[in-house]
This record gives structure tokens, C-alpha cells and sequence, in this order.
């Protein structure tokens, strides 16, 4: 598919949602892919992109944004500690705060340097014991231990368990993300996008129906 028919998909669902045209945001997640690639997106207009790693970021953005006006980058991948800062001085936003010593880290940085990205909270709403995130059962707890620190929480995040029906773990969030007060809701990728806008998705992370399939060997 190309970037216009993904928006155009995009805007289908927010139709027949109910939603208002513009209320999702399109991330165009770009790790592991060409330059060649993501500067054909950029030439198409789109100016939103998901980095998973902060040192692909770092190589890549910075010339980007040296020809292109208004980037905004998003960190979507899970955060080391020791990457924090730098992830914070690339990033518009970053969607995996995941654990209570990250969130101190951040709150250190923000407090350091004046300014913070907006933050999403990932919470494992599969309760897998591999993936990263808060469990649901702790999320209430932990956004308000990020609030208390001043941190500019917006949103949760999360990946659904591969092997089941993702509508479920949408659904979760959005309650989850309700009962806190919190209207950001970062959920949904290539396979499951339109099923997430239906569930109030607020950002939803595209990379190989965008870009096509990523280069394993980078």
C-alpha cells in the first residue's frame, strides 16, 4: 500500500467510527529501513515517524530534519535508562515509559534541562512475561506516580499478544487510559490499525504497509 492509501484507509475509519477526520495520527514507523525509502515519505508530505532504537534514530534524524521542516519524531521501542537522555533531546514524543526508575530518570532530565517529550505509558495489557509494560492491574498506580513527578504523561500504549484478537487489549486501554483521564491512546499497526481507530485509537503505528518490508541485515 502507499502512504495515501493508508490515510485514505485511515480516514475510512475514522468515518465509520464515528470520529472526527484528523482525530488519529499516522506514525511511519521507519526503523530498519533505507534512507532512500523514508525520504520518499518525506517527499510525499508526511512529517510523523517511529524510531524503535535510539541509536538508529540518532544516525538518521538529525540530517533529515537539516532538509526537512517539522519533524516530529516519536521512540516507540523500549527505552534503556543510560539512552534516556538521548532519546529526550531527539524525540517529540516517547511511547515507552515502562517502568518506575525511567520515569525517575526522566524526571531528573526534564527537571535539568527545562523541557520533557510527551509521554506514553506501555502498559502489558497480555500480561506477557517477555514484553515490556506495566501490567493493567498497576497502570492507575503508576500513572499517578508519573503525575506526582511532574511528568507530561499523554497516553498509553500497547502491543496485543500476537496470537490473539487485538479488539480485547484496544479496549482495555482505552478503559484504563479513561479511568486515568488520559485521552492519548497509542495502539495499532500495520495488521490491526483499523480495528484500534475503532477502539478510540489516537496514533497508530504503520511500518511495513507503508514502507514495505524492513531490510533484516541493517
Amino acid at each position: 500500500m502507499s502512504l495515501n492509501e493508508i490515510m485514505q484507509s485511515i480516514a475510512k475509519a475514522e468515518t465509520a467510527a464515528g470520529r472526527a477526520p484528523g482525530s488519529v495520527k499516522l506514525i511511519a514507523v521507519s526503523k530498519m529501513q533505507p534512507d532512500e525509502r523514508v525520504e520518499a515519505v518525506l517527499k510525499a508530505g508526511h512529517r510523523v515517524f517511529g524510531e524503535n532504537r535510539v541509536q538508529e534514530a540518532a544516525g538518521k534524524w538529525p540530517g533529515f530534519r537539516e532538509r526537512y521542516d517539522g519533524i516530529e519524531l516519536h521512540i516507540i521501542g523500549p527505552l534503556q535508562t543510560n539512552k534516556t537522555r538521548q532519546a529526550m533531546e531527539l524525540a517529540q514524543a516517547i511511547h515507552s515509559l515502562d517502568r518506575p526508575k525511567l520515569a525517575n530518570t526522566m524526571a531528573r532530565l526534564a527537571q535539568e534541562t527545562g523541557a520533557c517529550p510527551d509521554l506514553f505509558i506501555q502498559v502489558n495489557t497480555g500480561e506477557e512475561p517477555q514484553k515490556a509494560g506495566i501490567l493493567p492491574a498497576e497502570t492507575d498506580a503508576f500513572v499517578a506516580e508519573c503525575r506526582a513527578l511532574d511528568l507530561p504523561v499523554r497516553g498509553l500504549m500497547c502491543i496485543p499478544p500476537v496470537e490473539e484478537e487485538p479488539t480485547l487489549h484496544f479496549a482495555l486501554l482505552a478503559k484504563l487510559a479513561e479511568r486515568n483521564g488520559l485521552k492519548g491512546l497509542s495502539m495499532g499497526m500495520s495488521g490491526d490499525y483499523e480495528k484500534a481507530i475503532r477502539q478510540g485509537a489516537t496514533h497508530v503505528r504503520v511500518g511495513s504497509a507503508i514502507f514495505g518490508a524492513r531490510d533484516s541485515h541493517m
